[in-house]
């Protein structure tokens, strides 16, 4: 059996990210939880994950700030990076700084898995 896709889910909002993660493991994917873009960073760098799952707006480092520090690191500069905001307002700037995707929250899980397999293949 192939080994399954890691996933990092980092987001502020802990009840979104029990979520996410029930659904990406029922879809067969194991998940890793970070709860700021600091430690969101941290765990990418020390974890390897296939992808990630970011929120833009945290305490600490938003998502922004820890996309750029990922996408200047070169043991995390490749991992497909999907952000997600509450504003459409942040999709441009999300999209401009690296980010695949972009999903406005509250997110379609359906397109959250839809992302999540098309990043890993590109």
């Amino acid at each position: 059996m192939p080994e399954a896709h890691r996933v990092l889910i980092v987001d502020d909002n802990q009840e979104l990210v029990r979520a996410a993660a029930l659904r990406l493991r029922a879809a067969g994917y194991e998940t890793l939880a970070a709860f700021d873009g600091e430690q969101g960073v941290a765990t990418a760098v020390e974890r390897h994950p296939d992808a990630i799952v970011l929120d833009v707006r945290m305490p600490n480092k938003d998502g922004l700030s820890a996309l750029a520090e990922l996408q200047a690191t070169d043991a995390t500069r490749a991992i497909p990076v999907i952000m997600l905001s509450a504003s459409i307002i942040d999709e441009q700037a999300a999209l401009q700084a690296g980010a695949r995707y972009f999903l406005k929250k509250p997110y379609d899980s359906g397109k959250l898995l839809s992302a999540l397999a098309t990043a890993m293949r590109n």
